[in-house]
């Protein structure tokens, strides 16, 4: 029966790197997962073919000043597109994030927050704590006559408080007032000639009504300017002291008939959600401006608002009984439990109920996707790839968008097996809403839990690129030449443990009181030299216990300082002679970071170009093959091969340079070959390729080989740094490390190393790591995959919940011991059939 054209997203052709004239029909509406072996075409097919069409696609639809640009954007190489719907991606990449930027306001919870305090928050005075009632006008004028007689005022009426905008109206309504001048951000102005004000700049903007020696006898014209100033700003008035020989009197003295304090005299305008906002100069701390901390290296906590970000009048409102700052500061979990709870009446639940119901959705969303442990004031660029993809997801769900394809880059990394089960469901909704979801994934349990699987390669690089097989998963799991069904029927499995012992005798790695944030008192005994692997869901507290506790402790006894902190000691690090942590930080944040300079191997390769017949007859040395600087490099690009286009309201979309095509290199210096290639084409190879290109040069081949071992043979030597995932870079780190070879008994940290890996590349990651044990080091791995934790001579699990709920040991011992838990952790190892 022919399908009909509306149901599916038709891919014809699709070219894109090592794709090799894929076709593929993508059923809409659905849930379709994409995997295969580490390089084998998966990202080209989703991210550089199939959204870049659809963002294409969406760029021409816009205005005509918009489609100017898209002639220069890369179109995908792809026969044909049919069916694509709008597309979003949803990657782990970071972004550019504001330094402001926080886990509320990527998720727009923050921006209810600001709505409902705004709408149900009761101020309070920020010096006495009494609650604020509203202030009549005599009661302003009482007040300003309690200044110091002879004080030279200026009556103002405050019509703008820092909000962005021209403001030519403004302007005219105080001149129609009769007013002749105006104070404009700080200085006073004439009104015969308004000045012109920047419209994307934050202005404060006053008229005055008034300029007075304060008497005892000129009572009555200073209520007139309070009473003409509060009917142009409908309850506001300004008092400015311009001269005074009282420092109490000195300054702008703000009123307001809406909230004022009686014992202290402090005002405040009507409480709206800027009030709660760090972003703007009316709500944030003026100290830190709203950055929370100070611009120290250090970073040290604002004295002023000691990190929460706004201004003392703005945390001094609270809404049943907590501020803002207090809720965003809670783990999401008991956060939305708290609001939950409520009990709203009358008016109270008619204003506030409908932003509440907002409001709890959007963080049961973040909860179901395994981040109950993420505090709303978490800044954004503290989140790892996988949070910050998991954030976007919750929200949006949350949007409750339909008709879109959605396109998603392993949502499931950094999750424990039980929260995936939570991610699926998150998945279901979004598609359930009416748009597609297509997922480059991994992760068993998401590909089963598939309507469509798509397995891509057989291999990576030249040898990936094609549909091996496509269908259901028990349909995939017939195809005989799909290494991902070999997988799937348990025909082929990732190495179990070698069963080293650990008895009594054996020497550990001792780690004893460890306070901090979810530990509490928390003490661990690691074996050395054996492969460990420290796990539990999210949040419970491995990253708190290895890289803010472990590697601290080690890594200053090491260096002979031997301090103490969170932990109370610290025993057996005498055994260790180095410590190498392996982490998922960027290699680079430049584009000109690429693997080949990472690893040490591209000085040799421009030393082998500079010793050929072309580049000595030319007098090219080999500061000539460098892409960072020098002559040899294109100049219009300044040799990073890229340029960015800059689009009005949008995402600056990045192209290739039209000068060297993306190759990074002028005319000259790529006229130069070796054995037939010229040193872009070399930086366009694989390692796969380039180990047998160079493979009579030993530095060389020793280097590739390594990165061969990890599993990034298809990475080519000139991918940018800020295109790889976390588990790359972490990999490429591991690989540099192998390269460099050492007889140290050294502990190697990593977190999450399987992260982007097929199961066949767990596989081969695992006997790299066992094959360190071997030589007498010690690997320490936090990990929630089941097959590297049950290739693990010992684990240690934590839990059971994440935040408030974890932060425990809840076993320790070999695998087969923890499969017999009835844990998280245990449940999951007992579902890979382990026999216990």
């Amino acid at each position: 029966m022919k399908k009909a054209a509306s149901s599916y997203i038709e891919i014809r052709g699709a070219r894109t790197h090592n794709l090799q004239k894929v076709d593929l029909d993508i059923p809409r509406g659905k849930l379709t997962v994409l995997t295969g072996v580490s390089g084998s075409g998966k990202s080209s097919l989703a991210f550089d073919t199939l959204f870049a069409e659809g963002q294409r696609q969406y760029l021409q639809s816009l205005s005509s000043y918009t489609r100017q640009f898209v002639d220069q954007m890369e179109r995908p190489q792809v026969d044909s597109i049919r069916g694509l719907q709008p597309s979003l991606c949803i990657d782990q990449h970071q972004g550019v994030f504001s330094p402001r930027s926080t886990v509320g306001t990527i998720s727009e919870i923050y921006d209810f927050l600001r709505l409902l305090m705004a709408r149900g928050g009761v101020p309070a005075c920020h010096l006495c704590g009494r609650p604020i009632d509203r202030q009549a006008p005599a009661a302003i004028v009482a007040s300003i006559m309690k200044l110091p007689e002879g004080t030279k005022l200026t009556i103002l009426a405050p019509m703008v408080l820092s909000r962005k905008g021209s403001h030519a109206e403004v302007f005219e309504r105080m001149i129609q007032a009769g007013l002749v001048r105006a104070e404009v951000d700080g200085e006073f102005v004439e009104l015969e000639q308004p000045p012109v004000l920047a419209p994307r700049r934050e202005h404060s903007i006053s008229g005055v009504v008034d300029r007075v020696v304060l008497r005892s006898d000129n009572t009555d014209r200073i209520e007139q300017a309070v009473l003409s100033a509060l009917s142009l700003t409908n309850g506001l008035v300004a008092a400015h002291c311009q001269s005074s020989d009282s420092r109490e009197a000195r300054g702008q003295h703000l009123y307001s008939t809406r909230y004022a304090c009686v014992e202290c005299g402090v005002s405040m305008p009507e409480l709206e959600p800027r009030t709660f906002s760090f972003n703007s100069a009316y709500g944030a701390c003026p100290k830190c401006e709203g950055f929370g901390h100070l611009d120290t290296p250090s970073r040290d906590a604002c004295p002023a608002c000691h990190g929460a970000r706004l201004r003392p009048e703005s945390l001094a409102v609270r809404f049943s009984g907590k501020s803002i700052a207090e809720l965003v500061s809670m783990p999401l979990d008991e956060c939305n439990a708290w609001l939950q709870q409520l009990a709203l009446e009358g008016d109270q639940h008619r204003i506030v109920g409908p932003i509440l119901k907002e409001i709890v959705p959007r963080m049961e969303y973040l909860q179901q996707v395994g981040l109950s442990y993420l505090t709303l004031d978490r800044p954004a660029e503290t989140l790892s790839g996988g949070e910050l993809q998991r954030v976007r997801l919750a929200t949006s769900v949350g949007t409750g968008l339909i008709g879109v394809c959605y396109v998603l880059d392993e949502p499931s990394i950094g999750l424990h097996p039980r929260d995936t089960q939570r991610l699926i469901k998150i998945l279901r909704s979004l598609q359930q809403q009416g748009n597609t979801v297509v997922v480059v994934e991994h992760d068993e349990m998401l590909m089963r839990a598939a309507d469509m699987l798509v397995d891509i390669g057989p291999g990576a690089g030249k040898s990936g690129g094609r549909i091996v097989a496509s269908g259901s998963p028990k349909q995939v799991q017939k195809v005989s030449e799909s290494v991902t069904a070999q997988y799937l029927v348990g025909h082929q499995q990732v190495a179990r443990s070698q069963h080293r012992p650990v008895d009594a005798k054996h020497v550990h790695l001792t780690l004893k009181g460890v306070t901090k944030n979810n530990l509490k008192d928390v003490s661990v005994r690691i074996p050395l030299g054996r492969l460990v692997g420290i796990t539990g869901v999210s949040g419970s507290g491995k990253s708190t216990l290895v890289h803010d506790t472990l590697v601290l402790a080690v890594s200053s006894h090491l260096a002979g300082t031997k301090i103490t902190r969170h932990w109370r000691e610290i025993q057996g690090v005498e055994h260790i002679d180095r410590l190498i942590e392996v982490d998922q930080s960027p290699i680079g944040r430049s584009p000109r970071s690429v693997p080949a300079t990472y690893v040490g191997l591209w000085d040799d390769v421009r030393k082998i170009f500079a010793a050929t017949r072309d580049a000595k007859q030319r007098g090219f040395a080999a500061a000539r093959f460098s892409f960072n600087a020098g002559a040899g490099r294109c100049e219009d690009c300044a040799g990073q091969g890229r340029q960015k286009l800059e689009m009005s309201f949008l995402e600056d979309v990045d192209v290739p340079c039209p000068t060297c095509n993306g190759r990074r290199f002028n005319r000259a210096t790529l006229a130069v070959h070796f054995k037939g290639k010229n040193i872009a084409q070399v930086l366009d190879m694989t390692v796969d390729e380039a180990a047998i290109f160079f493979d009579s040069f030993d530095s060389l081949h020793r280097v590739l080989s390594k990165l061969q071992e990890v599993g990034l043979g298809y990475l080519t030597l000139g991918q940018r740094a800020t295109t790889l995932s976390g588990g790359e870079a972490q990999r490429l780190k591991l690989a540099n490390e192998l390269g460099r070879g050492t007889s140290d008994r050294t502990l190697y940290v990593l977190d999450e190393p399987t992260t982007g890996l097929h199961l066949s590349d767990v596989a081969r990651l695992v006997s790299v790591l066992q094959g360190l044990v071997d030589s007498g080091h010690t690997v320490l791995v936090i990990e929630h995959h089941m097959d590297l934790i049950r290739g693990c001579d010992w684990v240690i699990d934590l839990g059971p919940e994440g935040g408030a709920g974890g932060g425990r040991i809840l076993g320790e011992g070999p695998p087969e011991r923890i499969a017999q838990l009835d844990t998280a952790t245990g449940m999951a190892l007992r579902d890979v059939n382990y026999a216990t």
